[in-house]
């Protein structure tokens, strides 16, 4: 390791094309070689948060990220984070830490103050590694996101960081998008991209090799691989939305879970290790549709405005399925905003998720919710009452939440202290804490009290990090990493 660490940044050429997995494979794949690795991630947008080792938060890809590299993940591996709130604005994040809120065009025109502390937790990670991995944020062709850019070619130019580019093949149009963003590069941009990666190609990759003559012809930059499409990437957590409809369904076994997919749905990794049991179906309920009648648990996820997807909850007639799935017998669980829609009331005093206000919530379970700072960042061990099996994961939220059924805890957490509450007859339980199914034993028990056998049917760690070797290894095989540590500058 050195003082000033080698740095390659993967943009892409546009949302969704794979930088993420991309950079978490590169990653793992650095380390195997011996290397000391940081991923990096100047500017996210994402709802799906994971809590760092400083008490901060970070985008779940980045953690996904760190783990790759084997170490823990901290605030500067992602400065800037955008958690949207509504369709028009979100909390902006600083280096771990609630900056504010901001509408979009308020952000655009103030983004730019915030390349001191990029650059400054960039210098932090360069210091403690051979290699930093930057994953881009969107695409450098966004040219009417130019001013003021930390997130692409902005960041890029100013830490002096070399550029590859990503282009997703599987949705069409890929030759035109890498030539496309090439001619919409200013000259010296043009100038900092040393090649491209064909993401996410299906069948003979022969067959693209004309693709290829053809780009690097228009171009003028080499081609380091095609990757084809990873299985492993269902394995892993995803960060986008965008993920849930095509990765986070299952069609497997007899127990039936469904969780309704909300306007601003949070930390919807909770559910990857339901997604990846063999005894579960996991069905995650677009808007306009029905929660399943014939649903053995029904989950409400986390939020980041849960006074406003509560309506959204309504709007949808979701809150009808639900009550008609009580009456049956049905089972329901809260976690964090989910947790907080089950009680009798929300309240906002302060305006913190909008405008100050309140909502009656759904009335099953018999506590009350105050949003009031400061924001909870912890992580979190327990053990979950009704089982007595161990859980772990944190905590992210704003509000506390008390009441009778409080006297219920569903959790009891290590050094004392409660959280979440559960109904008279047990079939209501909610808490704050996110990451519980990823412990096997209590999943394994907690589907066991919905009809599984209580034998555990996977490893939910060990699939985790056996997918991250994978990826390394496939990465290793159809692109030359070799290259692009040459070009890392």
């Amino acid at each position: 390791m050195n003082g000033m660490a080698r740095a390659l940044m993967l943009q892409g050429t546009g949302s969704d094309v794979g930088k993420s997995l991309l950079v978490a494979g590169l990653c793992r794949a650095l380390v195997r070689r011996g290397l000391t690795v940081r991923p990096f991630k100047p500017q996210n947008m994402s709802n799906n948060a994971a809590v760092t080792s400083e008490g901060g938060e970070i985008g779940r890809a980045q953690a996904l990220q760190a783990r790759a590299c084997g170490v823990e993940s901290s605030v500067h591996m992602n400065p800037v984070l955008l958690k949207p709130q509504s369709d028009v604005g979100a909390q902006v994040v600083v280096q771990g830490r609630v900056h504010g809120n901001a509408r979009a065009a308020d952000y655009q025109s103030r983004k730019g103050e915030l390349m001191g502390a990029v650059l400054d937790s960039f210098g932090r990670l360069r210091g403690q590694a051979d290699v930093v991995v930057v994953e881009g944020a969107g695409s450098p062709a966004e040219v009417n996101l130019r001013a003021g850019d930390i997130a692409n070619m902005g960041f890029a130019c100013a830490a002096d960081v070399p550029v590859v580019l990503v282009g997703d093949i599987d949705r069409g149009g890929v030759i035109a998008s890498l030539v496309g963003t090439h001619a919409l590069l200013e000259p010296d941009e043009r100038a900092r991209v040393k090649g491209f990666l064909i993401n996410k190609f299906r069948g003979d990759v022969r067959l693209f090799d004309g693709g290829l003559a053809v780009i690097a012809e228009r171009t003028g930059w080499r081609g380091f691989g095609v990757v084809p499409w990873l299985k492993e990437a269902t394995l892993l957590p995803a960060e986008d939305a965008v993920a849930l409809d095509t990765w986070r369904s299952r069609a497997g076994g007899p127990i039936r879970v469904a969780v309704p997919m909300l306007s601003r749905i949070s930390n919807f990794d909770d559910f990857d290790p339901l997604a990846l049991e063999p005894e579960v179906s996991l069905a995650m309920v677009p808007p306009g549709q029905p929660l399943p009648g014939d649903a053995d648990l029904i989950v409400l996820p986390g939020s980041k405005a849960t006074i406003a997807d509560l309506a959204f909850l309504r709007a949808q007639g979701w809150d009808v399925d639900l009550t008609a799935h009580r009456r049956r017998g049905g089972r329901v669980l809260g976690i964090c905003g989910g947790y907080q829609m089950l009680g009798r009331r929300i309240a906002d005093p302060d305006g913190i998720e909008g405008p100050p206000g309140e909502a009656a919530g759904l009335g099953l379970l018999d506590v009350e919710t105050v949003l009031s700072g400061p924001k909870v960042l912890s992580e979190t061990a327990a053990v979950e009452v009704s089982t007595g099996a161990a859980v772990h994961g944190y905590e992210m939220h704003m509000g506390r939440t008390a009441g009778l059924d409080g006297a219920r805890p569903m959790l009891r957490l290590d050094g004392g202290g409660v959280d979440g509450a559960v109904s008279a007859d047990g079939r209501v339980a909610g808490c704050y804490l996110h990451g519980l199914f990823g412990a096997d034993g209590f999943r394994a028990a907690f589907l066991k009290g919905l009809g599984g056998r209580g034998k555990g049917g996977l490893a939910y760690d060990a699939t985790v990090e056996q997918a991250l070797d994978s990826l390394a290894a496939r990465l290793e095989a159809c692109v030359d990493v070799d290259g692009l540590l040459a070009v890392a500058g």
